[in-house]
């Protein structure tokens, strides 16, 4: 205390006005994160707990896909796409085969695309739980984590069976598919489709109407029709928007167009309704499996033609003509045409679009992927910029970035 009789303990308004010398925190989220569901980094500028600026950084798994798969044959390239999307490899494989194939002239047997429909259609489900269930998980679900997780293993399990892996399938040939389903697949899936459908209603009720979780993602990570649009997104994160935008439907390839159902669609582009549509089309690629394999017809499931397929084992061992054709189908790739194009097919995350160049050797001469997360990623920081640090998490889940597919 001080001596002097005239000390004035009192604040003088000058004192009680002035504020603290504050600036912004910028915090690293990633590369190693929980949350980040993969190596990318988020560099977050922060006010108190408000995202003021976030700049997504990636680069930290870049695998150099596009210069791998010109130094291989086109066949040996096909390992290369399970790694995009590897909750669902499948549709990466039937993508990037379609392309070559309609590159080359090439129509499948009618038997390996309904086969193709069902594969891609239960990755398709297996990326949608993957995802609805680790977005429960991270906001307090773990219960719904459980029952998303129990139900994508019954997917895993059938994709075991059909292509003998688990997580990178490497199935499909240029012409058709690798081998045929196996005896008693069919009523398998069909059986593990019920209990899935079972699972799938203990997520959503745990999820959709629990107060907690709607608070916490409705009305968060919104992005407008236009934004979406200008970004590039596609999948549920653009009809998620109220974009019906849907390849199957735009441009029907294998039997899609055979099959009835519907392009659920939502309107506020927030990550409720990313989930929820997610959620609903579970349903519908159920309903399209059920129907594919009702609709299955008998045949072959790959072309007959030894330029493009490998021949049959006893040819290969047998005579000098099967021999002949297995080697140069090895040894110097199956010789596509000159040219060419652009295809898209719709993957889990949305539209999976392949250019293709080829010098009519049996090596690409050019192979790039339109990954449909790239474009997503890009609109993060519009998602998460004057939202709350804690909103980061549900948005990051809702947009299922696949850090495979952003770094080719």
């Amino acid at each position: 205390m001080s001596n002097d009789a005239t000390y004035d303990p009192t604040p003088s308004n000058e004192e009680l006005e002035a504020h603290l010398q504050t600036r912004n925190m910028v915090l690293n989220l990633g590369p190693s994160h929980p949350a980040t569901h993969g190596t990318v980094r988020l560099r977050l500028e922060l006010d108190g707990e408000t995202i003021v600026k976030m700049d997504p950084e990636i680069g930290y798994l870049h695998r150099g896909f596009q210069k791998s798969c010109e130094n291989v044959t086109w066949m040996q390239a096909l390992p290369y796409t399970d790694r995009l999307d590897y909750v669902a490899s499948l549709t990466n494989n039937f993508g990037f085969l379609s392309a070559i194939e309609h590159l080359m002239g090439v129509e499948i047997p009618e038997r390996a695309q309904y086969i193709r429909v069902v594969g891609a259609e239960l990755h398709r489900i297996a990326s949608h739980l993957t995802t609805a269930a680790a977005l429960g998980l991270e906001l307090g679900g773990f219960t719904a984590f459980l029952y998303g997780v129990e139900a994508r293993e019954l997917i895993i399990d059938r994709v075991t069976e059909l292509t003998g892996a688990r997580l990178t399938t490497n199935f499909g040939r240029i012409g058709g598919l690798n081998r045929d389903l196996p005896p008693g697949w069919a009523e398998k899936v069909l059986k593990s489709l019920v209990k899935i459908e079972e699972l799938t209603a203990e997520v959503d009720g745990l999820l959709t109407r629990n107060r907690i979780f709607t608070d916490r993602t409705r009305g968060t990570g919104v992005i407008t029709r236009d934004d979406a649009l200008d970004f590039g997104f596609t999948g549920p994160c653009l009809r998620a928007c109220g974009v019906s935008y849907d390849v199957r439907k735009a441009t029907p390839y294998w039997v899609y167009d055979r099959l009835d159902w519907e392009v659920p669609v939502g309107m506020n582009g927030d990550n409720f309704d990313r989930y929820y549509l997610r959620i609903l089309e579970i349903h519908q690629s159920i309903k399209m499996i059920r129907q594919a394999l009702e609709q299955l017809p008998e045949g072959p499931v790959i072309i007959d033609d030894w330029r493009i397929v490998l021949p049959p084992k006893d040819d290969v061992y047998g005579t000098i003509e099967g021999l002949i054709a297995h080697f140069k189908v090895v040894m110097e790739g199956v010789p596509v045409p000159p040219g060419e194009l652009y295809h898209s097919t719709e993957s889990a995350n949305g539209e999976l679009g392949w250019y293709l160049r080829s010098d009519g050797s049996g090596r690409p001469y050019k192979v790039h992927v339109r990954a449909p997360g790239f474009q997503i990623l890009s609109g993060m920081q519009r998602l998460c910029e004057g939202r709350m640090l804690a909103d980061l998490v549900p948005t990051f889940d809702t947009i299922n970035m696949i850090g495979g597919e952003v770094e080719q």
